[in-house]
């Protein structure tokens, strides 16, 4: 959940090395900061290395927001045509088992970098934050269910949020191939398809 109005690249670009900022730079030039959706829709399309069509993503969205927001495609797409002219996306044309050839949506070794060196910068302050934000709306809420109501809403609730922590564990159980260790720090990289380190920026084999 980002809340800022606009997420600072520029602060994120000054942790990584020289060469790899001004690599950056020169891609996506003046292009410093993201708008929330923008960053969460760079988050959803690096899940898909093979590429996401349009279509996908929006379902995709529209599940992630649960109902708080609807993703529409004269939104969506509009900017994706931006964040592919920025240097954050790529585009290919792939034929489909079942039907015509589609354009699918692929991050850049540029947007990859700046969406992993964000999440860790912020990562723990994230985390607490959604914390934070779900302790104070379950306490409201449970605040205003009828006494009579309360027993079956209370286990709706457990059984809502025990699935959610389930999920969060399942995380941490994957394989251990999908883990690579950097040969400059030795920091564990959870992404088999990291291309740098995001603590030292080390390239990757």
């Amino acid at each position: 959940m980002w809340l800022s109005k606009f997420l600072d690249i520029n602060e994120d670009l000054e942790t990584l090395p020289p060469e790899m900022k001004e690599k950056i730079l020169q891609i996506i030039g003046d292009k410093k900061k993201l708008t929330p959706l923008k960053f969460t829709i760079l988050e959803h399309i690096l899940k898909y290395p093979n590429g996401i069509s349009g279509y996908d993503l929006i379902d995709a969205l529209n599940k992630h927001f649960a109902g708080t927001w609807d993703a529409q495609s004269g939104t969506i797409y509009p900017i994706l045509s931006h964040l592919k002219s920025d240097g954050f996306l790529k585009t290919k044309n792939v034929k489909s088992p079942i039907g015509p050839i589609k354009k699918v949506y692929t991050i850049t070794e540029i947007g990859r970098t700046i969406v992993e060196t964000k999440i860790n910068v912020k990562f723990i302050e994230q985390v607490n934050f959604i914390g934070n934000f779900l302790k104070e709306l379950l306490g409201i809420y449970i605040s205003t269910i009828l006494e009579e109501e309360k027993e079956e809403k209370m286990n709706d609730i457990y059984e809502l949020i025990n699935g959610m922590c389930n999920d969060i564990f399942d995380i941490f159980s994957q394989d251990t191939q999908i883990m690579k260790t950097c040969p400059n720090c030795n920091t564990e990289i959870h992404r088999k398809d990291s291309i740098y380190c995001f603590y030292c920026g080390t390239a990757l084999k």
